[in-house]
């Protein structure tokens, strides 16, 4: 049963990035543009890839056309994180979170058109339950009746119509090729989305002048940050080798509950590093649309 340990590292550790990810947004890119911050994920990967080489030298020896779909995998994931964090900038984590699962639903799309993969009653089912949730979270409540945050919708559901097309690219190429070159191939399309945010002179400004003003708190905790991602990363994706697609990917979608407990959590016990809505409406508003976003991916995935 190794494969569960390394599927349920991927949420526990995800969920804690998320919880890093809203205070460095709190702190640093409470208004304005995320994109400086964005400039720290891409290059994350430029350092990794030298040591996968090094593990693997075959890694560079593919098709170019391999090495230029499995780059705008990396493109496409940065480009949901980046629509992730600028919801992050107006919302709670335990708020955002929960919408990427509705990646599933796009991934049960993407199979039938692309896979030939077939859709079964369950499947459906659980489709619902994740547009519900979804629906749910997206409520605001107070003295006039119910409204829609189309905003958080909006980014979100592109977020996780791309990181569903980036781990359609991800899972055909590490199965076809190998799964170290579909890594060292992702980073170097996320170095790319790196140097195009450098590019843009307000980004590359905003960035140099963060890392003047807070460069020990900026790197210390941003490096912190992106390693815990990392390995998150990477344990879902090597668990999708060892284990069926549809049980890895029922194991990953517990993610919004540990984000869910752990902004508890913190909130209760490090105020800086959660600041959860922990009133009692509240609390059951998002365990209620959290159960509904988890238990539709289980039956997605039956």
């Amino acid at each position: 049963m190794s494969w569960l340990i390394y599927a349920f590292s991927g949420p526990v550790l995800w969920a804690v990035s998320v919880h890093f990810d809203k205070y460095l947004i709190e702190r640093f890119f409470k208004t304005g543009s995320v994109a400086a911050f964005m400039v720290f994920t891409a290059f994350i990967g430029l350092f990794i890839m030298p040591f996968v080489w090094f593990f693997d030298p075959g890694v560079i020896v593919l098709p170019i056309a391999s090495m230029v779909v499995i780059s705008v995998s990396g493109i496409l994931y940065l480009g949901a994180i980046f629509l992730y964090l600028r919801a992050l900038q107006t919302e709670e984590a335990s708020t955002v979170v929960p919408f990427f699962q509705s990646a599933a639903i796009f991934g049960i799309i993407l199979g039938y058109f692309f896979l030939g993969e077939k859709l079964t009653l369950p499947q459906i089912g659980g489709g619902l339950m994740v547009v519900a949730g979804s629906a749910l979270l997206s409520l605001r409540f107070g003295k006039n009746a119910p409204r829609i945050n189309w905003r958080l919708v909006v980014l979100m559901i592109s977020a996780a119509l791309m990181i569903s097309l980036s781990s359609l690219i991800f899972k055909f190429f590490a199965v076809q090729d190998d799964f170290w070159s579909t890594v060292f191939w992702s980073y170097f399309g996320d170095a790319l989305f790196g140097i195009v945010l450098l590019s843009i002179a307000s980004t590359r400004q905003q960035f140099f002048k963060l890392v003047r003003e807070h460069p020990g708190a900026v790197f210390s905790i941003n490096a912190t940050n992106e390693l815990i991602n990392l390995g998150g990363g990477l344990s879902a994706n090597y668990a999708f080798l060892l284990a069926p697609l549809g049980l890895v990917q029922s194991v990953t979608s517990t993610t919004p509950f540990f984000v869910f407990l752990f902004g508890v959590l913190f909130t209760l016990i490090f105020p800086k590093l959660g600041r959860e809505k922990i009133d009692s409406g509240s609390l059951f508003q998002k365990l209620i649309s959290i159960i509904l976003v988890v238990v539709g991916v289980l039956l997605i995935n039956r």
